[in-house]
C-alpha cells in the first residue's frame, strides 16, 4: 500500500509540473487558436463589425447599425478548457466569447418557456451565431463571467454572479482580465482571474465553436474596441 501511493504521490506532482492536470484530472495538449499575426482560421458572422490583428492581439470594432457580430473558429470543440485574455478598450462596449455554439445554416425556430411561464417561439436568421456566451463587460455591471444563451434561452439566473458577491467584482476595467471556461460533458464552469463565476451542469449543447463577439451598439457611431490575446484551447479526451 505504502509503496503505491508514493507512486501516485510522484506521479501526480510530475503532472502538475507540466501543467497537464486539470480539475478533472485529464491530460492534453494547449494549441493555440490565434497566431499572433494573421486571422486565420476565423471567419466573422451575423454582423459586420470589424477585426483585425495589432501588436498580437485580435481588435474588434464597433460598427454603428451592425447587430451583434462574431470572429469565430472554422473548428469546433467538444469537451476542453479554454483561456485566453481580454481588454475593454472602451468599457462602454459590452462583448463576450461563445463556445459550444452554431452558425444557423438557415432560418431557425426555437421554443422556450420565459419567466413566467409562458412557452413562446423565437427566430434567428441564417449565419446567427447562437449557443453558450461567457459575459464581458465593465466591472461596474457585475456581470462579467456569467453565462448567456445567446439568440436562443437568452438571460438565465442560475448562471449570473450574484449582485456584490466576490465572482461579481472579479472583473477589472482598464487592464487585461484572463478568462478559462472549463466544458466536460455536461458540466461548464467559467472563472474569471482566478475567481469561479459560473459551474453549472447544462446538456442543451456538447460541442461547437469559439467565437468573439462585438455587441451591437445601435445608432452610436463611436469605434468602441476590445481586444483579445493569448487564446488557447485543451481539447480533453471523451
Amino acid at each position: 500500500m505504502m509503496r503505491k501511493s508514493a507512486f501516485a504521490s510522484v506521479t501526480l506532482t510530475s503532472l502538475l509540473l507540466f501543467g497537464l492536470v486539470n480539475s478533472w484530472g485529464q491530460e492534453g495538449e494547449w494549441i493555440n487558436l490565434f497566431d499572433g499575426e494573421t486571422l486565420d482560421g476565423w471567419s466573422v458572422h451575423s454582423g459586420f463589425a470589424k477585426y483585425r490583428v495589432e501588436d498580437g492581439t485580435i481588435v474588434g470594432t464597433a460598427v454603428k447599425k451592425s447587430p451583434n457580430t462574431f470572429l469565430c473558429t472554422d473548428r469546433e470543440f467538444g469537451d476542453f478548457i479554454l483561456e485566453f485574455e481580454v481588454f475593454l478598450v472602451n468599457p462602454e462596449l459590452n462583448s463576450g466569447v461563445q463556445f459550444r455554439s452554431m452558425i444557423a445554416k438557415e432560418e431557425m425556430v426555437f421554443w422556450f418557456r420565459n419567466n413566467e411561464g409562458v412557452l413562446r417561439p423565437s427566430s434567428i436568421p441564417a449565419d446567427r451565431v447562437y449557443g453558450y456566451q461567457v459575459e464581458i463587460a465593465n466591472e461596474s455591471g457585475g456581470s462579467s463571467g456569467g453565462v448567456y444563451d445567446e439568440a436562443r434561452r437568452a438571460f438565465m439566473t442560475p448562471w449570473w454572479p450574484e449582485k456584490g458577491s466576490k465572482a461579481s467584482k472579479a472583473f477589472k476595467n482598464n487592464q487585461w482580465n484572463k478568462y478559462r471556461i472549463e466544458c466536460k460533458g455536461a458540466s461548464i464552469r467559467t472563472i474569471v482571474n482566478g475567481t469561479v463565476v459560473a459551474d453549472f451542469r447544462d446538456s442543451l449543447s456538447e460541442s461547437g465553436i469559439i467565437g468573439l463577439q462585438v455587441h451591437d451598439v445601435g445608432n452610436d457611431s463611436t469605434p468602441y474596441e476590445v481586444r483579445w490575446r493569448n487564446i488557447r484551447i485543451m481539447p480533453l479526451p471523451l
